[in-house]
Formats: structure tokens, C-alpha cells, sequence
């Protein structure tokens, strides 16, 4: 009996010293990008509970925004800023990414038939814009090829849990949109053009252009009634092989300040390859959509190997 304690005892003291080691290295880092100078900061983002969904009587409120439920996100880091374009160029340029180099568009980039940042920038800090989500599911699965870290898109509770930050109203600042001016790129003052990340102020996580600039991918597919779906505290994202309509978040440098709320949903639409000239129409780049861009997550339980694996299998099957 007296051993029997004991090794109990042992294994309560090792799961604390491994939580505690977790929770001591759950900070800021940079993460430096092979095959270049560059790096990304990635800020922690600490577990916790909170209502997903709008209020009912918010300001420009959607029926798919409700019902408001309490929903629990495991911890994990958020990137600072949004993917920029100089970032994602490391990825585009490198020829290793497919062992096969003459296998084109499928497992390497295809080159984007136009300039899709139209003239707004691409080098020194603009963000990367008009991918596709199965580009920005790639991108992380090359980041996990060259730093062995499981960075991916962040599901819709994980942003929007992160762009509230332990806020109930419209905006992580309040509820006056005439405020946006501080912190956002949106309509009325982005003079029709994406900026520069990181030149607005953050929100309370220490986020950038979380909401305008670019709309922001997410994992999820969208579902008009997701949230009358969620029980036990949970929004469950499940891989979905249909292309459309995925959901997005933040609103961009195009949208009048209701589309940069907190809880409004944005979902994809097949019109966004419209003027593609690819037969068939590329998976990467999206002609229509030059508002889009993404931000990544890692979360803080690293998957397995083979968990990972089986997320990319899953998420790239389209």
C-alpha cells in the first residue's frame, strides 16, 4: 500500500514539474524562417473561457453570429502579426518543397499569373494576400517541413477568443467604431490599399491588424447554424471536403467598420477565382480576394507525429 502511494505521489510531483516547465516556457518567441533573415513573433495566448457569438442587440449583428454560447479554448500562441508577404516568399522560392520539381501547382506553388498584391506591396512588411486557404495550409505544412513546430490556421473559437482578449463588446476596444481610426485599416481610412503590418495599435494580447487590413483565414468550414451545434462547452472543427464556403474573420482595409466586429462571420465564395485563367482553376491564388491573407497558431500541446500527419492528410484532400 505504502508503494503504492508512493509511485502515485511520484506521478502527481513529475505531472507538476512537467506542467510547470510548460507554463515557464509559455512566452513570447521568435521564430526565425530557413533560408532567410527573417523571423516571426509569436505571442502566447492564455487558455480560457468566453462567449462566442455577438450579443443580440450588438450594432449590426448577423443571425449566424448566434446563439451566444460558453465555450472553453485550450492555450496556445498566436503570431503578432499577419503573414507577410516577405515571410510567405521564402516559401514560394523553395525549390526543396517538393521532391519532385516538375510536379507544379500541386505540391509546389504555382506562380501567380499576375502581380495579386496589385500594386499595394509586397517587400518590407505589407501583408501576404490573395492566397487561397489550401496556399496558407501548405505554408504551414512547409514551416512544420523546416522547423519541425506544428504551426497551423487558427480555428474560428481560437480567433476569435484571441481577438476579444476577455472583451464582451463589439470591439476589443469598446463599442465605439468611431475609435477604429487607432486600431485598424478598414473603409474610411485605408484609402483603398493594405498597409504595412503592425502600424495600428494592438489589442490587449499584443496583436496586430486583428481586425482590417486583411481578412483572416480560419480552419473552419463555414456553417450558417455552427453555434446552435455547440455542447459541452466545445466547437468542434472537423476537416470538411468541400472547397466552399470556408470562414474567415477581421474584416479588411475594404470594409465599412460592422465587418470588423469581433464576432462577425466571413465565409468564402467560389466568385473569388472568377478571373483566374488556370484550367482548372488554381487552389493557391484567388484573383477576387485581395483582401485575404492569414495569421498562424501553435497550439501549446504539441500533436504527434503522426497526429500531424493525419491534419495535413485531412486539411490538403481537397
Amino acid at each position: 500500500m505504502k508503494s503504492y502511494k508512493f509511485i502515485v505521489s511520484l506521478c502527481f510531483l513529475l505531472a507538476t514539474y512537467l506542467v510547470s516547465a510548460q507554463e515557464k516556457n509559455f512566452m513570447s518567441y521568435e521564430q526565425a524562417l530557413v533560408g532567410s533573415n527573417l523571423h516571426f513573433k509569436m505571442v502566447p495566448i492564455q487558455g480560457g473561457t468566453f462567449l462566442i457569438g455577438s450579443a443580440e442587440n450588438e450594432k449590426g449583428r448577423n443571425a449566424d453570429e448566434g446563439p451566444q454560447k460558453k465555450i472553453t479554448i485550450d492555450a496556445f500562441w498566436m503570431s503578432a502579426y499577419e503573414v507577410t508577404r516577405d515571410e510567405l516568399d521564402v516559401f514560394l522560392k523553395d525549390e526543396s518543397t517538393s521532391q519532385n520539381v516538375s510536379v507544379d501547382a500541386i505540391t509546389r506553388p504555382s506562380p501567380q499569373y499576375v502581380d495579386l498584391s496589385w500594386g499595394m506591396g509586397k517587400e518590407g512588411g505589407y501583408p501576404a494576400n490573395s492566397m487561397s486557404q489550401y496556399a496558407a495550409i501548405m505554408y504551414c505544412k512547409w514551416l512544420y517541413q523546416k522547423t519541425k513546430i506544428f504551426y497551423r490556421l487558427p480555428t474560428e473559437a481560437e480567433w476569435e477568443y484571441a481577438c476579444k482578449a476577455g472583451t464582451t463588446s463589439a470591439y476589443f476596444f469598446g463599442n465605439n467604431a468611431a475609435d477604429l481610426d487607432k486600431y485598424a485599416w478598414y473603409e474610411k481610412n485605408s484609402e483603398n490599399t493594405f498597409h504595412k503590418v503592425g502600424r495600428k495599435l494592438p489589442n490587449p494580447w499584443g496583436l496586430y491588424d486583428m481586425i482590417g487590413n486583411l481578412t483572416e483565414w480560419t480552419l473552419d468550414h463555414y456553417d450558417a447554424n455552427a453555434f446552435e451545434k455547440i455542447s459541452n462547452n466545445e466547437f468542434k472543427v472537423a476537416p470538411n471536403l468541400v472547397r466552399y464556403p470556408k470562414t474567415l474573420k477581421g474584416g479588411s482595409y475594404l470594409d465599412p467598420a460592422t465587418e470588423l466586429r469581433s464576432s462577425k462571420r466571413i465565409h468564402s465564395d467560389p466568385i473569388w477565382n472568377r478571373r483566374d485563367p488556370q484550367i482548372p482553376k488554381s487552389k493557391w491564388w484567388l484573383t477576387e480576394a485581395k483582401q485575404v491573407g492569414i495569421r498562424l497558431v501553435r497550439p501549446l500541446n504539441q500533436p504527434t507525429e503522426e497526429e500531424i500527419k493525419q491534419f495535413f492528410k485531412a486539411y490538403l484532400n481537397l
